[in-house]
């Protein structure tokens, strides 16, 4: 049997520490975390392996050269470009003549392969994924098998939502060669997404076995100190090198001169060290060839080779790289993170949660209370989905922006054309700016559209032909943040697949600089707005709405879409009470009060004046609040309900629409009514998006005031949306209040239940078995059908993203039932929290 070790990984969670050598090579308990990978193989008889590299790949092929100093036989494939984990492994396919195993180079695991190996060959399976439970299964892949171990389902990644199980897959692979046909030559393919989708499909033997034992990936700088803890606690069957003084190893030609009753608890000491008198050492880890000065204090920290900790300095939970000098009566506070080669001054003193890049010096008596490097921020995931949120000119800053773009321009290439875009905040402006120099520099052109909507910068990109979008707003939910949002070409989000490589690119910094005479340049369209009315008005029956002498209130929300709706609005003789419609950036954001006190607003003058309707949209131009015309704010479930009634009412021949899972079975009741399909996504603005893509789906609506009319555009648009229930309401000839005495409600109940987060994903394992025999939909979180017949009984329960927090949604036409299901579900949820 064979191995390949997955060593390309670039560590950007760890850094600083993987500044200077690949994820693979971070010292584990003085070992680069790779060699205890080969340990292990080697343990189980696994000694012909084939490491794949992609990042530093030199670095690791000169540690292990043939493998004959860990008495193995070590091959290389080195990839030119990142093609995946199957994509990579199968660079290596000429090596891969029999089964093999597959692991990765950066985690630390004592289970045993052998029995594993054993299950494979008794399920006579084609592929075998070792499987572990773990308190919080949102970083990994999650999978669902049946008691034979027969997998039936499993999510890469998933949000708490899609967490049915907290079982997850840790990365091992135990494949038949014959695994390696469905992956093609040059082309990025993962296990996950498409190998092992393609098992599952043609039912080819997939199975999962439960491990036993210790297993954890090294994934941020916090799990890189924990798993060392881990191992000095005893936790992983894991040989330490040097010989046993106490309860402490010590390598050697080690020198101590402290007395042995200042060493508490169980420490590692590597080779050629030398710690002076009076030093007192708790649980800790110090490396080959250090110097620990007389006095110095260290505890429950992690010390690299070459090292030097000065007199009386102290470090307490931290970090410490390679040939790094802690000065004399230095105090390192909890949780700082040290690159190779710093330097900390005399009497100086680093505050908790800092991280200090390679090379940095602190001044002597200086202290620091944040991080030495302006990338501090950015140490976990660029990006949330296409996002990338920081705090206004400190963490997005020029620099930043500039660096962003840089990035962003190499993934689309020298020679493309990028839609820039901003809102009225000055940091807006400036940061767009920052963009399109990062841009320019890769050779890349802008087409910058300066103050726009979303919808805006949407049209312009799928009816031209940029490679990609920018657009930097005020957040609408933390007044000191600011968002960028990149788009794909088309004007959909950027996919996940291309924020990973513009995070590479960011991070690894070698993304190429234009030559002087292809430096991109940047223009202005000009015809982007009238272009988007024109398409606007294409499509709206301007007809009806002129004759329908319907009166509006308008609350514009002091954003982009004061400047360009008006025009639309007078187009279509539409008499209109315009609140909050100039632009001003301190009222971008809002308050929960704001916002409610905005709305109260919008009540009042439609019923002072007697109008027909309210509406305020959103800052940025995309979602619609609704007022009815009694001044009764309809809450944003109802108004898709309503939404939906009213283009089954007047667009005939409608066949199909997307809702949320989250969404009232009511859409439901109206589709039996009415005779149309209903798909279900998940509870997000991407999911929405991609269900618009279906041509027969005509109308896709949300939950928080977002809805799509794909004839116009692929994504919600709030101005869009008003001008179309405006039309609807005239079409049919029913105002919304109306409307909504006429349509039956369903009773709805919602709970929220405190859950700890390392039992949501045992809650949802539960919650899957429990549920088994009831008609039901995973899509996000599990919505189970009691009443067999129909759709007006249900139940949602849903992990919150964000919070330690079970959410209960329960809905029955019978308030009772509702009731009692949220009830009966809720004593379900707060027993399986404290289950084993």
């Amino acid at each position: 049997m064979k191995a390949v070790i997955m060593a390309g990984g670039f560590g950007t969670r760890l850094r600083p520490l993987t500044c200077n050598i690949p994820k693979p090579m971070v010292p584990m308990m003085n070992r680069p975390m790779m060699e205890h990978i080969i340990g292990l193989l080697k343990k189980h008889g696994i000694t012909d392996i084939v490491a794949t590299l992609f990042y530093q790949p030199d670095i690791i092929s000169g540690h292990f050269g043939d493998g004959s100093k860990f008495g193995v036989r070590m091959q290389y494939r080195r990839s030119e470009a990142d093609y995946g984990t199957a994509g990579s492994v199968g660079n290596a396919r000429d090596f891969l003549d029999e089964r093999f195993i597959i692991i990765s180079g950066d985690v630390l695991t004592d289970f045993d392969l052998t029995a594993a190996v054993r299950f494979h060959e008794q399920k006579r399976a084609m592929a075998t994924i070792l499987l572990t439970r773990v308190a919080n299964p949102l970083q990994f892949g999650v999978v669902i098998a049946r008691d034979d171990g027969k997998i039936t389902r499993f999510l890469e990644k998933p949000a708490w939502g899609e967490v049915f199980s907290d079982t997850i897959n840790t990365g091992i692979y135990i494949l038949e060669p014959e695994v390696m046909d469905l992956v093609p030559h040059r082309e990025e393919f993962d296990f996950s997404k498409n190998v092992f989708p393609l098992l599952l499909e043609q039912d080819r033997g997939l199975y999962g076995y439960i491990a036993e034992g210790y297993w954890r990936d090294i994934g941020n700088l916090n799990e890189y100190q924990e798993a060392q803890m881990d191992v000095l606690r005893g936790l992983v069957r894991l040989p330490l090198d040097g010989t046993r003084v106490g309860d402490s190893y010590v390598g050697e030609h080690t020198v101590f001169e402290t007395d042995m009753s200042n060493v508490a608890g169980v420490n590692l000491v590597g080779r050629n060290t030398r710690v002076h008198s009076n030093v007192r050492i708790s649980n800790s880890v110090i490396g080959n060839d250090c110097e620990i000065l007389p006095g110095a204090v260290i505890s429950n920290s992690i010390v690299w080779n070459g090292t030097q900790v000065g007199v009386n300095a102290e470090l307490s939970s931290d970090v410490v790289g390679f040939k790094c000098i802690i000065g004399e009566e230095a105090t390192v506070q909890e949780n700082v993170f040290i690159g190779d080669q710093c330097i900390v001054g005399r009497k100086s003193k680093l505050l908790s949660n800092i991280k200090l890049w390679p090379e940095k010096t602190v001044e002597e008596g200086s202290i620091v209370t944040r991080s030495l490097v302006w990338e501090e921020r950015w140490l976990r995931d660029l990006f949330s989905d296409a996002r990338v949120s920081g705090l206004s000119n400190i963490e997005v800053n020029p620099e930043f922006g500039a660096k962003l773009g840089a990035a962003f321009g190499a993934l689309v290439g020298t020679g493309a054309t990028v839609v820039t875009s901003r809102d009225t905040d000055n940091v807006s402006r400036m940061i767009n700016r920052a963009i399109m120099t990062g841009l320019m520099s890769a050779g890349v052109h802008c087409s910058d559209l300066r103050a726009a909507s979303i919808p805006i910068v949407r049209h312009e990109l799928r009816n031209g032909t940029a490679r990609g979008g920018v657009h930097v707003r005020k957040s609408p939910f933390d007044r000191n943040s600011t968002d960028i949002i990149l788009f794909d070409a088309g004007g959909k989000d950027l996919p996940t697949s291309k924020t990973k490589s513009v995070e590479r690119l960011f991070f690894g910094e070698d993304f190429a600089r234009a030559p002087h005479r292809q430096v991109g340049s940047i223009h202005f369209p000009e015809r982007a707005t009238e272009s988007y009315i024109e398409a606007f008005l294409a499509v709206t029956k301007a007809d009806v709405i002129r004759s329908s002498g319907l009166k509006l209130v308008v609350d514009y929300s002091n954003g982009i879409a004061s400047t360009i709706f008006p025009n639309i609005l007078g187009t279509l003789n539409t008499q209109v009470v315009a609140l909050n419609a100039y632009l001003d950036s301190d009222k971008l954001t809002r308050t929960k009060e704001q916002f409610e006190e905005s709305l109260r607003q919008v009540s009042y003058v439609v019923t002072s004046l007697k109008y027909d309707l309210g509406v305020m949209l959103d800052a940025g131009g995309e979602k619609i609040f609704v007022v009815d015309e009694n001044g009764t704010t309809v809450d944003n479930d109802r108004l898709l309900t309503l939404m939906t009634k009213y283009m089954a009412m007047t667009h005939t021949g409608l066949r199909k629409i997307a809702v949320p899972i989250t969404a009232s079975g009511e859409v439901d009741l109206l589709a039996a009514e009415f005779g149309f399909a209903v798909e279900r996504t998940r509870d997000s603005h991407l999911a929405l998006m991609n269900a618009a893509t279906n041509k027969d789906t005509k109308f896709v609506g949300g939950t928080k005031g977002g809805f799509i009319f794909n004839d116009f555009l692929f994504a919600s648009d709030g101005m869009f949306s008003l001008a179309k229930l405006h039309e609807c309401i005239a079409v049919s000839g029913k105002k919304l209040g109306l409307l909504d005495r006429e349509t039956p409600r369903l009773n709805f109940v919602k709970r929220n239940i405190p859950c700890p987060w390392h039992a949501k994903g045992r809650v949802m394992r539960h919650l899957m078995k429990d549920t088994e025999s009831f008609r039901r939909q995973l899509i996000e979180g599990v919505k189970i059908f009691p009443d067999s017949n129909g759709h007006s009984t249900s139940v949602l329960l849903n992990p919150d993203r964000a919070r330690p927090l079970f959410h209960i949604n329960a809905e029955s036409a019978d308030a009772a039932i509702a009731q009692q299901l949220c009830t009966e579900f809720e004593a379900k949820v707060k027993r399986w929290i404290d289950a084993e």
